[in-house]
């Protein structure tokens, strides 16, 4: 049996009385290029890890929903045609908003019996898409819903939209659903269309370092949503100065911005708002170069595109804090690690590398003696992690 699933398991049949009958591994996910541009339709990449969220489960016949997390307290336990509002900071949400999502569209005529887990620090790793996942599959299980995997995504991305209130792309849920083992997933965030690029002949083995800052902070409660915002005065303003047609400013974004008229207004833009425009324009051209350093085999080049992202976010986009700013300097200056950036939006959470697996002794001992000096307040906290990219989400029976 896998690693925590004999604990799942364990807690689901004391809990319940009886076996469930199925898994969903839903991975979690790194972006290695298209930071911060997906909510602006822009391109990005990314792909799935090892690890991930568990959700072992059976059918509830009457409608009821009752879920057990190993990782918070309480249960969450409601029924279908009674589902409870969104309370802030609460880990039930995403399954209030996943069934939500789901009778948008379908009748919802069984509940699910669970309880999940997962196996690294929530924050910067898209948890939040994992767990959603989870359990949009689950609930498409027991109602036999013939759901696609680009209806999967849709459904996924209400619940972090409309419900949670976080205005985020679809970067998140399509990593964590579409990845597949040895390939990089290229997506289009305006069109949708994706594509898994086969790693070129001779890339060089690597592995993902993961090192959690020891701060955790509800992304709603951060700055992401103001970046959001002054993405969009970027557009609309580069709209108004290159004599575009009008756009709504709830639906303009910088895909729709030609690079020309970019190129060409780029001076007029005021501060914060030209920065937001410089990372968005220059990270867009880091994931095309990047799709082809991968393709033909260059980990070298495509990690040196990593760090530039990296540094982007920091100096253009200005997301981060000083925690993760520090693991990342740490990263970029150690032996052995291809490239690294912040994970997930930035502002909590996780700084991730590309590493050669020779050098991970290495790596772990320079973070471990450099970070708990910089930052004494995280030092019991604070962890570094080391693992593989794998599958998609998947459904599992027992």
């Amino acid at each position: 049996m896998l690693p925590g699933m004999e604990q799942l398991i364990t807690s689901y049949r004391d809990k319940f009385g009886e076996e469930p009958t199925h898994r969903v591994r839903s991975p979690l996910r790194i972006c290695p290029l298209g930071a911060h541009v997906d909510h602006q339709d822009g391109l990005v990449t990314g792909m799935a890890l090892t690890d991930s969220i568990t959700l072992a489960f059976a059918p509830e016949q009457h409608g009821y929903i009752r879920v057990q997390s190993l990782d918070f307290p309480d249960e969450e336990y409601f029924h279908l045609d009674q589902v409870p509002e969104m309370v802030p900071g609460f880990w039930g949400n995403y399954l209030r908003g996943a069934v939500l999502s789901l009778q948008n569209r379908f009748k919802l005529r069984r509940g699910i019996k669970g309880t999940i887990q997962g196996n690294l620090p929530i924050g910067g790793l898209s948890s939040s898409a994992a767990v959603t996942t989870a359990y949009l599959m689950a609930l498409c299980e027991v109602n036999d819903l013939p759901v696609s995997s680009a209806e999967l995504i849709d459904f996924s991305h209400w619940v972090e939209t409309r419900f949670i209130g976080l205005n985020n792309g679809i970067l998140d849920q399509s990593a964590n659903i579409l990845s597949r083992q040895g390939r990089l997933m290229s997506m289009d965030c305006l069109t949708g269309e994706h594509d898994l690029v086969p790693a070129g002949p001779g890339l060089e083995e690597f592995e993902i370092v993961i090192v959690y800052s020891g701060i955790s902070t509800a992304l709603i409660s951060t700055d992401y949503n103001n970046r959001v915002d002054e993405c969009k005065v970027a557009a609309w303003t580069l709209g108004e100065l290159g004599d575009l047609p009008v756009v709504p400013f709830h639906e303009v974004t910088l895909r729709q911005i030609p690079e020309e008229v970019f190129r060409d207004q780029r001076a007029h833009l005021a501060g914060r708002f030209q920065r937001r425009a410089d990372h968005y324009f220059s990270e867009v051209d880091r994931v095309r170069r990047g799709v082809e350093a991968w393709g033909r085999g260059d980990l070298e080049e495509f990690g040196r595109l990593v760090f530039e992202s990296g540094m982007s976010s920091i100096e253009h986009y200005e997301s981060g804090c000083p925690e993760l700013t520090t693991i990342y300097r740490i990263l970029r200056d150690t032996p052995g690690v291809y490239g690294a950036r912040f994970s997930g939006a930035g502002y909590r959470g996780c700084c991730i590398g590309l590493t050669d697996p020779a050098h991970r002794e290495e790596i772990r001992t320079r973070i471990v003696e450099e970070y708990p000096k910089a930052h004494p307040a995280y030092a019991d906290v604070f962890d570094v992690f080391f693992t593989g990219t794998g599958d998609g989400a998947e459904v599992i029976p027992l």
